[in-house]
């Protein structure tokens, strides 16, 4: 029986080992993408067939030279091919940290558009019940219709705040309500940006019919204190979902010198970006929502909330306006 011969397994697969020393050498200055599928192909190829030669080696007790040189090569592969979720939980901290605030100060404009159409529709529903108090019953929701602020008040004072288990359900509730509303704003904008504004617009008017019910009342402090602990991420990140769907109507209004078609391709792939960044922040003000919104005084001080609802502000403009500060990255 003819025995192992060590100096032809080395000729014969020498160049296998240097094929793929050379392409990993690529990947790890260039990354996997670098390969091309092609080269990943064959990349994985050669991992498998240096993994074999390593056992062949390990079994006829080859020099432990070569067996240590092939040990570290598919030691080296195995690690870039398996590489791929930890990359992807940095890109996805990467978005979030650099990319998604850099993304929103470059549209700013379109951002304090949105806020600016949300809050002439305030303006409206403010004048609309300090001119007229019986237009309470259409500019304000029909859930807070059926008190007045006092009895309101008296009402949240006594009942406390939600259960825990009922303050679960609740938040639950409104963190999924807020994100389907980001959703449609966004989505309007294939209107051409008309459902975008009105949605906007909309949405403003019962925020300032209230506001001024409350202050006629001589509640404002209340008021406040119940709106703006989750109220200040959940309307930033709705203007942030409107300036998206304004991108959009962009895409489609002024798509320069592209063809229409590939104006809102590109404008759609910044605004789903735009959406995707504020996820998180609706679902922080709905848990706040569910929660601190809900406590008041004796339970929790007014004072507390409006200084919460400050340091709430504080660290989400302080992510977007400071995060992701590269010279040059906000170009």
């Amino acid at each position: 029986m003819k025995g192992f011969d060590v100096n032809r397994f080395l000729s014969e697969r020498r160049p296998a080992w240097d094929e793929l020393e050379d392409l990993l050498a690529r990947v790890e200055r260039e990354g996997m993408r670098a390969l091309g599928i092609d080269g990943a192909r064959r990349f994985g190829k050669l991992y498998r067939a240096v993994s074999s030669d390593l056992i062949r080696a390990r079994t006829e007790l080859v020099d432990a030279s070569v067996t240590d040189y092939l040990n570290d090569l598919v030691g080296r592969a195995y690690a870039r091919i398996h590489a791929g979720g930890g990359q992807r939980g940095r890109r996805l901290v990467g978005f979030f940290v650099e990319e998604f605030p850099r993304l929103f100060r470059l549209e700013w404009k379109l951002v304090a558009l949105s806020a600016g159409l949300f809050f002439a529709g305030g303006t409206v529903g403010a004048v609309a019940v300090a001119f007229d108090a019986d237009a309470l019953g259409v500019v304000i929701p029909e859930q807070h219709q059926a008190w007045t602020p006092d009895e309101r008040i008296a009402r949240d004072s006594e009942r406390g705040d939600h259960g825990g288990h009922q303050a679960a359900q609740f938040s639950s509730f409104l963190f999924t309500h807020n994100i389907q509303v980001s959703f449609l704003v966004f989505a309007m904008g294939l209107t051409f940006g008309v459902g975008t504004v009105s949605l906007l617009f909309y949405n403003g008017v019962p925020i300032g019919a209230l506001a001024m019910q409350y202050h006629q009342a001589g509640e404002d402090l209340f008021f406040w204190a119940w709106i703006l602990p989750h109220g200040i991420p959940e309307l930033t990140s709705i203007f942030v979902a409107g300036a998206a769907g304004l991108l959009l109507a962009r895409g489609l209004l002024a798509p320069g010198r592209r063809r229409r078609r590939d104006a809102l391709v590109a404008e759609a792939k910044r605004a789903a970006r735009l959406v995707v960044g504020v996820m998180p922040v609706l679902v922080v003000a709905g848990l706040i929502e569910g929660t601190i919104s809900q406590m008041h005084e004796p339970m929790m001080p007014y004072w507390l909330k409006l200084a919460f609802a400050l340091l709430v502000g504080v660290g989400l403009f302080a992510w977007l306006l400071l995060a992701g500060r590269r010279r040059g990255a906000d170009a």
